[in-house]
């Protein structure tokens, strides 16, 4: 009878959650950190605004997300890669498994476009230089906050992924063969 290991699992399971529990509260930091319409100066037709702390929350929200995106894939290609080729896949329910990951990197490409473009404009807009077309732009309300939601979600498809993707144990293939026999 195999002994299950799942150790090492659960330490990249638990890096992920904190990974992407981590970018979600750096989301929400930045969102209280970006820059003000007070912070807007003007001169004549152009505009000055200051680089905002949300942009370094914003970098370091990224970095988790991707560290914790690519951690978590790993797990899952390290599970679909286990055990015998010739018995094809071990996942418990390879389409779900599949879903779950399609919907984490629909979520995960989103997150990244969105919180990179706010992090971008929360850096310093200089006179006659603007963020785009030498204007000055603020980012929205609620945007960093929305990037951090999307993160929380494709954390969780990737973690329910990894779950679905767990080889089935000795004793539970066991019980299917002796099902099948009797």
């Amino acid at each position: 009878m195999e002994k299950p290991r799942h150790g090492f699992s659960l330490i990249f399971a638990v890096v992920v959650i904190f990974l992407g529990l981590s970018s979600f509260v750096l989301c929400i930091v930045a969102e209280a950190k970006k820059a003000k319409k007070e912070d807007v100066k003007l001169d004549g037709k152009w505009c000055y605004v200051p680089k905002s702390g949300a942009f370094r929350f914003g970098i370091a929200a990224l970095v988790c997300m991707v560290c914790a995106q690519v951690i978590g894939n790993l797990l899952i290609c390290r599970k679909f890669r286990s055990g015998d080729s010739r018995q094809g896949c071990k996942a418990r329910r390879p389409t779900m498994a599949i879903a779950l990951l399609l919907l984490s990197w629909i979520t995960f490409g989103m997150s990244l476009i969105l919180l990179s473009s706010v992090t971008s404009m929360s850096k310093r807009q200089s006179y006659a230089r603007g963020w785009l077309d030498h204007k000055c732009y603020l980012v929205k309300n609620g945007v960093f906050s929305g990037s951090g939601v999307l993160v929380l979600v494709a954390t969780i498809a990737t973690l329910g992924s990894t779950i679905l993707t767990a080889k089935k144990t000795q004793a539970e293939r066991d019980r299917k063969i002796h099902a099948q026999v009797g």
